[in-house]
């Protein structure tokens, strides 16, 4: 999947970037990092931060629910 979405599940922010994904219709795969801590390492090597929800599309990741970037990615992979 191109989608990824990095959260845990008190973080509100992640749930505002899941429901714009899905008012999108954009297909993604969700992870907890709160429970998975292989994932929450990985995402801490590739942003270099360690707050949520990180989004990531095709190759690029997006700490942050921040509506432009996310929609940017989407049409820079053809998924918009």
């Amino acid at each position: 999947m191109s989608v990824v979405v990095y959260s845990t599940k008190s973080c509100p922010w992640c749930v505002k970037a899941k429901e714009y994904l899905d008012t999108l219709k954009i297909a993604y795969e969700s992870i907890d990092v709160g429970s998975d801590r292989e994932a929450a390492k990985e995402i801490v090597e590739k942003t270099k931060q360690r707050g949520v929800p990180v989004i990531k599309v095709g190759t690029r990741y997006i700490v942050g629910f921040d509506q432009g970037a996310i929609q940017s990615a989407l049409k820079e992979d053809g998924l918009l």
